[in-house]
């Protein structure tokens, strides 16, 4: 079963952040709390963290889309 990759919080005012870099390409094996993903904002540069151990997925978003706090960016 898939799991959905979620942007996490980013701080207090931050709404939205750029997808930086992909760290992880679909068909990789990933553990858990390993970092998939980079998002950039104005004010921090953060790794998205695996939900869980398993296989990448499919990216839902492209280097340099915006994505907004909770969006699904990956399976």
């Amino acid at each position: 079963m898939a799991t959905e990759v979620l942007v996490p919080t980013l701080g207090e005012s931050i709404t939205e952040a750029t997808l930086g870099e992909w760290l992880k390409q679909p068909g990789d094996a990933v553990a858990a709390d390993e970092p998939i993903a980079s998002l950039e904002t104005d004010k921090v540069s953060v790794e998205v963290p695996s939900p869980v151990a398993g296989v990448m997925g499919a990216h839902a978003v492209a280097v340099g889309d915006t994505v907004q706090v909770g969006a699904m960016i990956a399976t």
